[in-house]
């Protein structure tokens, strides 16, 4: 299991920070934002920054560049465009596909019965690296609510990767926050998104 340090809205001086102390994996939900952190912390190669956000058909270029990974992704659209701008001199794009798994009409996010096309189609794209899912259950959710959604997306990891052994190394569950990282990890995530409990609360919007 790995720890992916929710980046966003957060200062530079914090990330350094967190650098000092061993950690290297940044998640940023907004794509300025990131690119301007991205070029002020170009001094730190050794960083690997995860895009975790909604992704525009207009920014998909930018962030074909400037990332390793891509948590995001929910259709085929954006894949294609992701496959042909990754830059050839970069490795592939490691990407999730992130997972409506309770159907709220609020999230982003695919349906769970469209992921065997999406992986089949997917997996065939060069310049990336189909890596597995990723989902944010909903947080109203009793705690067996919770727990019953990260077993249903590991569950379906493990059918995806049987049924379709040749589409990429299937081996990644991008799933828990703060909140329920625990039950997350204990259904098998392999990343969990950690914001505010590393930085602290974020500061009121003004």
């Amino acid at each position: 299991m790995a720890l992916l340090a929710v980046s966003k809205t957060r200062s530079v001086d914090a990330i350094r920070a967190a650098v000092a102390a061993g950690q290297l994996a940044f998640g940023e939900n907004y794509l300025q934002e990131a690119l301007d952190k991205i070029d002020a912390l170009a001094d730190q190669p050794d960083i690997d920054w995860h895009f975790i956000g909604p992704i525009q058909s207009n920014k998909t270029r930018q962030i074909a560049s400037a990332f390793a990974w891509v948590h995001s992704v929910d259709r085929l659209k954006i894949a294609r465009r992701l496959s042909e701008q990754r830059p050839p001199g970069l490795s592939p794009l490691n990407i999730c596909l992130q997972v409506n798994i309770n159907n709220e009409q609020s999230k982003s996010g695919c349906h769970p019965d469209e992921l065997p096309a999406l992986v089949e189609s997917i997996g065939a794209l060069p310049q990336l690296s189909l890596r597995g899912l990723m989902a944010i259950p909903d947080p109203e959710q009793p705690e067996a609510g919770l727990r019953a959604s990260f077993r249903a997306l590991a569950n379906r990891l493990q059918q995806l990767k049987a049924d379709y052994p040749t589409a990429g190394p299937l081996d990644t569950l991008s799933m828990g926050m703060s909140g329920d990282l625990e039950l997350a990890i204990a259904e098998g995530a392999t990343w969990v998104r950690v914001g505010t409990d590393l930085f602290g609360a974020r500061p009121p919007k003004s």
